[in-house]
């Protein structure tokens, strides 16, 4: 077996009551089958709330308010207080580590949702790196890959080591980065598409040169006004239609469309020629503002790429991560311009953390996307 997490993954502590949120509200919390067994059985003085606060048809815990029955108003786990950390389930006593499963392969994460994990994740300045630790032990869940494609997962797996090369390279603004990822993403799906595989290695091969070469100023302005604010407009209108897990989160995104896009082509594009002569090329905070774009890519594109070998949406993997970082810099230049154009670290953290809630922690949502922009591969 091969284990994959990145460097920073053991850092992780959780802050309990002194985070800035709580991850037991805001979405439903599934109990797997051993933990809900265990809370049916037990005998304590405990009992009674366990009864009352498990949804024991749906297999979760009930929300009042959408905080998870067992949140009290310290923000603190009435479950832990009372029988001790043991007594979590499987997936409160994960988060906010997170795993993909493939052939012989355990890739671990943190959350981007957790403001925690989210700070680690962000505030890194040096170049992401992963520890693979490796052992002899057969694949417990062997007989559920009887049908994985271990050529095409070799080959996303190759792929994404090269797209990480690109990520890397600094001679070149994040801007063109996201494109380069995106080309590369976009003929890797004609290959599968058309029944080329074997296409593909030479393709994965020829975008090693990304790596190294530093983008001629020409390349580098590929996509004109108009068509950034039309693209962004669409990208937005795919967030409008999502399944809204936090109340809060309807009122960003209603201030985010009054301030950027209601106003039209004009005033969208004043406020991003303001926006970039601070956090642009040459702006006093343009290193600070590539390297979180840089960072976010990382977590999207690690976390999510080589899921591909499932579904065959290479394009759309790339495409989310992309879109993510994008939406992501668009609430920060969003809060930027309503705050008098200022902004902190801990802001970039907070509505990382926010978008990835509403984003990644629904399945509709997650699937939506894909297929909104799996659909623009062409």
């Amino acid at each position: 077996m091969r284990y994959v997490r990145p460097d920073y993954f053991d850092e992780f502590r959780c802050t309990a009551e002194q985070c800035p949120d709580t991850c037991c509200a805001g979405w439903q919390i599934m109990i797997d089958d051993a933990s809900l067994k265990k809370y049916a059985e037990d005998t304590s003085a405990f009992k009674a709330t366990l009864r009352k606060g498990i949804d024991w048809q749906e297999g979760s815990f009930i929300q009042y308010n959408r905080r998870c029955s067992m949140l009290n108003e310290h923000n603190l786990c009435s479950l832990i207080l009372e029988k001790g950390e043991d007594w979590l389930c499987e997936t409160c006593s994960r988060y906010p580590r997170h795993v993909e499963e493939y052939e012989g392969v355990r890739e671990w994460s943190l959350s981007l949702s957790c403001p925690v994990a989210a700070e680690l994740i962000l505030n890194r300045t040096e170049a992401a790196a992963y520890l693979v630790d490796e052992d002899d032990e057969q694949d417990p869940l062997q007989e559920e890959f009887e049908d994985f494609d271990l050529l095409l997962f070799t080959q996303l797996e190759d792929a994404r080591k090269v797209i990480f090369h690109i990520l890397r390279n600094r001679n070149c603004s994040i801007r063109y980065r996201k494109k380069i990822i995106c080309e590369l993403a976009r003929k890797m799906q004609a290959c599968v598409d058309e029944n080329r595989l074997f296409d593909m290695d030479d393709l994965i091969a020829d975008y090693e040169k990304y790596g190294q070469i530093q983008a001629p100023i020409e390349e580098e302005a590929y996509e004109d006004a108009e068509t950034q604010y039309m693209r962004m407009c669409r990208g937005f209108s795919y967030l409008e239609k999502l399944e809204r897990l936090r109340e809060e989160w309807s009122e960003v995104l209603q201030e985010t469309k009054s301030t950027l896009y209601s106003g039209g082509l004009e005033r969208y594009n004043k406020i991003c020629s303001e926006f970039q002569k601070e956090f642009g090329p040459g702006g006093s905070r343009n290193l600070q503002w590539e390297l979180y774009q840089e960072n976010l890519l990382f977590f999207f594109l690690y976390t999510y790429f080589c899921g591909a070998v499932y579904d065959d949406w290479i394009y759309s993997k790339a495409a989310f991560s992309i879109f993510s970082a994008d939406f992501i810099q668009e609430f920060v230049m969003c809060k930027w311009i309503l705050a008098d154009k200022y902004i902190d670290m801990h802001d970039f953290v907070e509505i990382a953390y926010r978008y990835a809630r509403e984003v990644e922690h629904s399945d509709e949502n997650l699937n939506f996307l894909e297929e909104c922009l799996n659909g623009e591969a062409t």
